[in-house]
Parts: structure tokens; C-alpha cells; sequence
């Protein structure tokens, strides 16, 4: 019947193949006259209103893989209108112009009451287009046919489709929706991007304070859950809340009676006031999408509505409300009071639009693959590592957060701050908690407290350090971290910084009950900076061109701050990781700015030894304690000794033992004596404190006992603590004597007294 197939409107018939001008249009006819199950039945071409031609192939094509009375409609012979335009990046587009061909899955934007659109490719044009052929597309098509006909075109595996095609427009949700609307009486406006060069834009809803005057653009927010909608026909967006609701009546949902339940909701039995009219209503649709009738809910798909106008005006409109006296009362539905049916909301315009929401907590943690939330937690230095830092963990919805630093932005900071030029003399923190503010609309939680981390006695600073769960020092100063090694009280510390140069960075966390604190693993630190081959040059750069301190995490010197943001990256990542597991780390990365490429080094941490002396206290490690025995074994029968290496720090009362050089070899030994050489240890002496940027440095002398001796100090033994006391007592430092006996180790500490 000539009115079995859709005419092709606005074409005109061409005469002879010859009249194809367009090089697909005459290849697409060669194959298909070629091909057995291929026969052209017309062609056809039209000029669009910009002078573009399209040429059209009206073919019929036979399927032999189409079983024959399919639930899905498709014919064995089925006739089709392939459109080639001029633009060679376009894909062919393939209508087909059966009037009861069936609506399925996997169609192009389109009428229903239209020739339907196939959609031949699930990828990218471009990448279709880089092995694209006439005849590999006549063969696309006759898949594309047999593969609907049984049923198997979208796999069980593949996602329902979406009831609408993407739309130019979007709704961006505030990320506490859910809790505004349940607080109720929050009022909303709503704003707009500048449009896009497609003419689209994105509408922002958001809550706005109570107070002040009353702000432009309020809006009035209502949310729909529908019925279950099964999977096919993707539909046009519609124009009017009429077509809106007819679209759905196609799908068996009626969105008019959860429409007047919406408007009428709140107004209660003595009505509202008129007079406090919105701007806009935002309708928010939850469209639950099933594969098949009855089936399990395969995803929820969101599509908005903005219709200019105010909530109860739209009410009165679709009969869930009337006006009297200035009042605005619900319609009851139903009864012998109810008006005739209102049909004035069916003309009411929509802009349809996408809806996207702005990440909250979890959502953040679901998009960083994060499975934690994260702790409670201090960050100590809001510096350029710091902020760097910070800035990954609020992003990633990791943990709530204190800030701490008692300095200002500088101009010169903006270079490797990720504080904006708007923010120069604000202090650090309250710029950090600003701006992960303005990243996060406000989901990061971050607390700024401006003051020094090691003044306890100011309430905030006291409540944020007692009550966190986690402390994570990126002051790149040595003052807080060697300071709350000796705080009681406070919550697992991790500290970690840059070295000078840029090319390195370190991290340092305490075990979970804080037996290795981190003045230990600082010391443990160094000794492998002492001793391993990545130690000669991992420090290097203290004391540069912009000297800050000469502390070996001091920033020294002119780099790029993407030295900052490499190494942030990987402590961010780091400290995350670590902060789950109980056990003490220490780990040292460094990177090679030329390649990219980043070694790291594990530090075994040992457990801590402490020795109090009144006003100082020494400290090693069972590391450090096991390579002392093994030197004096080595040495059996006779003794040994040699020089200690470590640190004072008046500041905290201490003295930390970090390393013991073995005997220089012109040292004089047997059995019941030892006299250290000196041979090369001025050398070694030098090289420690070059390596440490000066922090480790001699301290004191060692020696071991023969064999069935413990460690108690001899006459001998006195004598040379007292020696090396009047040696040290020029620069007004106490001095060491550690011995080393059969079964234990004791320290000896002297110093000359005025």
C-alpha cells in the first residue's frame, strides 16, 4: 500500500545514478548494488536552507538472520532510507520507513510519530569513521536488524537506557539536598551560567540565608518519584508540562495526581498568605528504569523541569489549590467541592534540563575509589605542601579537618600555594578552609585555627590536637613534631615534608599506640640517610638561595611547584594508606626531575629506648642497639668502640642517639683494652652532619666489654667520661658514654659544672 512507508519530505527524485554527486552516496550505491540482499528502490537529494545537499538511498534489504515472527517487530524485508550529507566526519544516517516499524532500543533522537532513526554504533563517530566502508556498513545495518529482532542488540550485562537523550541544559543539585528539604523553610534561588557556544547553560539551586533583603531568581523546589519505567524509546525533551505528561502516559505513569499532591503539600487547612510569590519552580523527576515490565530497578534516572512562575500560582493552574481572600487554600480532591478539572497547566513552558548534584562526603570517596571515610583529624602547617595536601584529601571527601598555622599569605607564596592572588594577607588558614570551601559547596569540612601548634594552652588549639584522631605535621620546621613526641594525651602523629631540593619527600607516622613516636623515627631516619647510597645527596640544597631555617625539611631553594604538587600527590596518597594500618612507617621517595621516575625506600622502624637523666633524657632504638652488639661481637675477643653520633635538642630536654661509627682503623685493642684511633673520623664526622643539613653531629664515645663483663662502667671507663666531658665543655654540651656489655648496653652522661 503506497501508505505502508513514510515519504522522505523536502526530497525530489533523481533520475540515473549519475546524478549522485557525492562520493558516499555513489559508493553506498555501488555496494548495495552489488550486494544480493541489497535493492535501491529510489534515489533522492534536497539543498537544507544552508545550501548543504543531502543525498538519500531508498533501498530494501533482506535479513536472512531475522527469525520470523520476532517479539520485537522487524521484518525480513525491511525498507530503509540511507542520508548522506556532505560532511565527510558525519556518519550516514539510516531511517526506517515502515510506519509500523517497532520503537526499540538503541534509536536516534526522534518523533514517535516519524520515521524511526537507527542508531548503528555505540562509539565515538571519529573512531567509527577511521574504518568505515560502504560495504562494512551495508553489513553494520543487517546486523543492527537481526540483532533487535532477537532481542539481543543490548546485552543483559549492558545498563538500561536513560528515558531522555542528554539535554544542553542542566540543574546542578546543592550536595545536601536531601537535608534542606527535610529542614524545611530554607528558601532556594536559582542562577545560571553565561550560555555555552551550543546555547546551553547550567542553573545552579541553591539555599540562601534568612536574613537580609529578599534576593531575585527564589525558587520553589519539588521532587516526583514515578512508577517503574521500562527500557526503549529514548524520548525528545518536552516543551510544556502537557507534553510532559502525555509522554509519560505513553510509559503508564500519570504525573498529574503526584503533581497536585506536590502543590498542595504545606499548605494545610488554613491556607497560605499570597503576596510572597517565587520566581521559579524546579520540578525534579526520579524516573526508576527497568529492563522489563515488572523487573528489578536498574538505575534511577533524574530529569528536571524549571517553569517560570510561582508554586501556588502553578497549583491554582493544575487544581491542587484556589484562591480566596488572599489566601491560597488545597483543592479537595475528590469531594462534591472539587471545580472542574483544571487543564491550565498543560500550556505552562518547561526548559528541561540534566540533572547533576554537587558531590558530597561520600560521593567525593565513591568517585576516588576511597573506602574510609576518613579521621578526625589536625593538620599542623598550611604551606605550600600542606595546602597541597589538604586540597587532594577534601577533594577526595577524606576526613574532617583542622587546620593550624599562624601565618599570613604572601605574594610571593602564590607560587607554590594554592591560595589565589584575592587571598594575599589573609592568613594561611582561614585561606585553606575557603577555599576547600568553594571546591567542595561547603561538604569538606575544615576548621582554621591560627596559632602555634606547640601553645597548648589556648582552648582551640587544645581542643583540636586532644580531640583529633589523627595529627599530620607539614610545618617543614622540626619545633612541632620533636615537640609533641613529648606530649601525653594526644592522638597518633604522622609528619611529612620535602626535602630542599624538591627531589625528595619523606613520611614518617606513628604506630597506632604510640610506642615509636616520632622523635625515634626521626632519628631512624637520619641513620639511614647515614647509611644507605640514596642518603648521600637526599638532603642536599639546605642553606640555598632562599634560606628559611637550614632544617633538613626546610624549602631552600628556587623549584617549580610541580616538585610540590608530585610529592604531595604521593604523601596524600600515603598518609591515607598508612593511617589504616597500626604499625610505624617511615618511607623516602625520591624523584628524578629529568625523567620523572621515583625510587622509594622502606626504613624498618625499631622500638624506642629511653634513659632519663634529670634535665635530659637520652634516646635510641633497639636498631640502633642491635648494630652496637654486632660490632662488639665482631670484635671478640677483644674490645671495640668508637664514635656516637646524634643530636641535642634543649628545646624538649633530649638527646637522641642516631648511629655508632665502628672503630676507625688505627685504634688500639685486645681483650682488656681499647684506645680509639682517629684515623678518617674527622671525614665520617663531617659527612654525618653534611647529609643531616647539619643535625647529627658527634655526641659522645662507645666502647664494648669482653666477654662475661657486663656493661657497668670501670675506673678506666670514669676517667674517660670525664675527659670527653671536658672536651665537649667548650661548647657547653654534656657528653655520652655508651658501653656495650655481655647482656646489656648502659649509657653514662657527664658534664663540667661551674
Amino acid at each position: 500500500m503506497e501508505d505502508e512507508f513514510y515519504e522522505l519530505a523536502g526530497f525530489g527524485v533523481l533520475a540515473n545514478p549519475d546524478d549522485l554527486t557525492l562520493q558516499r552516496a555513489q559508493g553506498l550505491f555501488a555496494a548495495a548494488r552489488d550486494a544480493a540482499d541489497f535493492s535501491v528502490v529510489q534515489l533522492m537529494s534536497r539543498t537544507t536552507r544552508d545550501g548543504a545537499r543531502i543525498e538519500a538511498l531508498v533501498v530494501d534489504v533482506e535479513c536472512d538472520g531475522v527469525p520470523s515472527k520476532n517479539q520485537a517487530g522487524i521484518q525480513y524485508r525491511e525498507r530503509l532510507a540511507l542520508l548522506v550529507g556532505q560532511d565527510q566526519a558525519a556518519l550516514v544516517e539510516v531511517l526506517a520507513l515502515r510506519r509500523s516499524f517497532p520503537v526499540l532500543m538503541h534509536q536516534n533522537h526522534g518523533a514517535r510519530d516519524g520515521a524511526a532513526s537507527l542508531c548503528l554504533y555505540f562509539g565515538p563517530t571519529p573512531t567509527v569513521m577511521r574504518t568505515w566502508t560502504p560495504q562494512r556498513f551495508l553489513r553494520r545495518v543487517q546486523w543492527w536488524l537481526e540483532q533487535s529482532a532477537k532481542g539481543e542488540l543490548h546485552p543483559a550485562d549492558q545498563p538500561v537506557e536513560h528515558l531522555f537523550f542528554a539535554s544542553k541544559f542542566e540543574l546542578v543539585l546543592p550536595w545536601n539536598i536531601d537535608a534542606l528539604q527535610s529542614a524545611g523553610g530554607v528558601r532556594m534561588t536559582i542562577s545560571r551560567s553565561p550560555a555555552r557556544p551550543d546555547g546551553g547553560c547550567t542553573f545552579f539551586l541553591k539555599a540562601i540565608n534568612t536574613g537580609g533583603g529578599v534576593p531575585t531568581g527564589l525558587a520553589s523546589h519539588i521532587e516526583l518519584t514515578l512508577p517503574p519505567v521500562v527500557q526503549g524509546f529514548i524520548e525528545r525533551d518536552p516543551s510544556t508540562l502537557g507534553d510532559l505528561a502525555n509522554l509519560l502516559a505513553q510509559r503508564g505513569v500519570d504525573l498529574l495526581p503526584q503533581l497536585v499532591a506536590a502543590l498542595s503539600s504545606g499548605v494545610g487547612s488554613g491556607g497560605v498568605p499570597m503576596g510572597q510569590e517565587n520566581s521559579f519552580v524546579v520540578i525534579v523527576l526520579h524516573i526508576p528504569m527497568v529492563r522489563e515490565a515488572g523487573g528489578e530497578v536498574q538505575r534511577v534516572a533524574r530529569r528536571a523541569f524549571l517553569i517560570e512562575g510561582d508554586l501556588h500560582q502553578l497549583g491554582v493552574k493544575a487544581g491542587a489549590l484556589y484562591e480566596h481572600e488572599r489566601r491560597y487554600f488545597a483543592e479537595v480532591q475528590g469531594s462534591f467541592l472539587a471545580r472542574d478539572p483544571a487543564t491550565d497547566w498543560k500550556n505552562e513552558p518547561v526548559v528541561p534540563m540534566s540533572v547533576l548534584q554537587f558531590p558530597d562526603g561520600l560521593a567525593a570517596r565513591a568517585q576516588s575509589s576511597l573506602n574510609d571515610e576518613g579521621p578526625r583529624g589536625a593538620l599542623v602547617g598550611a604551606g605550600s605542601l600542606g595546602s597541597a595536601i589538604l586540597n587532594l584529601w577534601t577533594r577526595a571527601g577524606w576526613g574532617r579537618w583542622w587546620v593550624i598555622d599562624k601565618d599570613h599569605v604572601k605574594p610571593h607564596n602564590l607560587v607554590r600555594h594554592v591560595a589565589f592572588a584575592g587571598q594575599v594577607g589573609e592568613l594561611k588558614c582561614d585561606a585553606l578552609a575557603e577555599l576547600s570551601s568553594a571546591a567542595t559547596e561547603g561538604a569538606a569540612v575544615v576548621t582554621p585555627i591560627n596559632g602555634d601548634a606547640c601553645d597548648l594552652s589556648a582552648a582551640a588549639m587544645q581542643n583540636a590536637l586532644v580531640n583529633a584522631e589523627l595529627i599530620v605535621d607539614a610545618s617543614a620546621a622540626l619545633e612541632y613534631p620533636r615537640h609533641a613526641s613529648f606530649q601525653e594525651g594526644l592522638p597518633r602523629h604522622a609528619t611529612a615534608f620535602v626535602t630542599p631540593n624538591g627531589n625528595g619527600s619523606v613520611l614518617m607516622i606513628e604506630d597506632l599506640d604510640r610506642g615509636m613516636r616520632l622523635r625515634s623515627l626521626e632519628a631512624q631516619y637520619y641513620r639511614a640517610i647515614l647509611r644507605e647510597e640514596w642518603g648521600v645527596k637526599h638532603l642536599e640544597g639546605n642553606l640555598g638561595t632562599y634560606w628559611s631555617g637550614a632544617s633538613c625539611r626546610d624549602i631552600s631553594v628556587a623549584m617549580p611547584y610541580s616538585r610540590i604538587a608530585a610529592h604531595a600527590s604521593t604523601l596524600a596518597e600515603q598518609i591515607m594508606l598508612c593511617s589504616r594500618q597500626a604499625e610505624a612507617c617511615i618511607r623516602v621517595w625520591a624523584r628524578d626531575p629529568e625523567t620523572g621516575g621515583v625510587s622509594v625506600h622502606e626504613v624498618i622502624p625499631t622500638a624506642e629506648r629511653v634513659l632519663y637523666f634529670g634535665e635530659l633524657t637520652v634516646f635510641y632504638d633497639e636498631g640502633l642497639a642491635r648494630h652496637l652488639k654486632a660490632l662488639r661481637l665482631a670484635s671478640l675477643p677483644n674490645e671495640t668502640g668508637g664514635v656516637l653520633l646524634g643530636y641535642h635538642d634543649f628545646n624538649v630536654g633530649a638527646i637522641v642517639l642516631v648511629d655508632a661509627l665502628p672503630a676507625p682503623s688505627d685504634s688500639q685493642t685486645s681483650p682488656g683494652f681499647f684506645e680509639r684511633g682517629v684515623a678518617g673520623l674527622a671525614v665520617a664526622v663531617e659527612d654525618a652532619s653534611s647529609r643531616t643539613a647539619g643535625i647529627v653531629g658527634y655526641v659522645g664515645e662507645w666502647h664494648s666489654h669482653p666477654r662475661g663483663h657486663s656493661a657497668a662502667p670501670s675506673r678506666d671507663d670514669l676517667v674517660q667520661l670525664a675527659e670527653i666531658s671536658l672536651g665537649m665543655h667548650g661548647d657547653g654540651l654534656p657528653a655520652l658514654q655508651l658501653i656495650v656489655g655481655e647482656g646489656d648496653i648502659r649509657v653514662l652522661q657527664g658534664m663540667v659544672r661551674a
